[in-house]
């Protein structure tokens, strides 16, 4: 891969971790083991049993842990700090034995890690504000497109490095968007059940 598509590679498999991490490598392995795919050199340890027997174990757990209200949340909580340091290492990773400078690793990794970030807030903040309904259909469907997109844009990211880049560029702007409009959302959600709260004033 040249610079520009490890990049792209770099950033589609970002976004994906951010919204489910064991399951954009367990599709990575899964792609690269079958030959769908060609990972960098530096990634395709991805496909070794031990990593995609873990990467898939831990895949089930959240696959439960998903789609129920509440305990989703406090999953995404979690998460927080897995997610996005491991698209940074994963993003690092493919840009080692490239030849790379050590600042293109560096620079990868920070960019990666902030892409985490935004798809995993975006994420995050959709199912808090789902969790307020009480029907459990909301949160299933979301999970499912969820799995669904990690799934695309992994292979997208494997085999459109360059298209899969402008594609984040595109869902990032969407997803900080999503992060204003449900912060706002969920900001007069608190005050409003604070007042309904509070004492009534004599």
């Amino acid at each position: 891969m040249s610079p520009l598509e490890t990049l792209g590679f770099a950033l589609g498999t970002s976004f994906a971790s951010g919204l489910n991490l064991y399951a954009t490598i367990a599709a990575a392995g899964l792609f690269q083991r079958f030959g769908i795919v060609e990972l960098p050199p530096q990634l395709q340890v991805l496909a070794h049993p031990l990593v995609l027997g873990i990467a898939i174990a831990l895949f089930l757990v959240e696959f439960v842990a998903d789609k129920i209200p509440y305990v989703d949340t406090a999953w995404d909580g979690i998460h927080t700090f897995i997610r996005p340091p491991a698209a940074a290492f994963l993003s690092y990773t493919a840009f080692t034995g490239g030849g790379f400078p050590e600042e293109w690793k560096l620079a990868a990794a920070l960019l990666a890690g902030g892409v985490a970030l935004t798809s995993h807030g975006a994420k995050a903040s959709t199912r808090a504000a789902v969790n307020v309904t009480p029907e459990p259909v909301s949160n299933w469907t979301l999970s499912a497109l969820e799995d669904g997109l990690v799934v695309f844009l992994t292979w997208m990211a494997a085999r459109h490095p360059l298209l899969t880049a402008c594609l984040v560029v595109v869902l990032v702007i969407v997803a900080v968007f999503v992060i204003w409009r449900l912060y706002a959302f969920l900001r007069a959600a608190v005050q409003l059940l604070r007042k309904k709260l509070s004492p009534a004033s004599p």
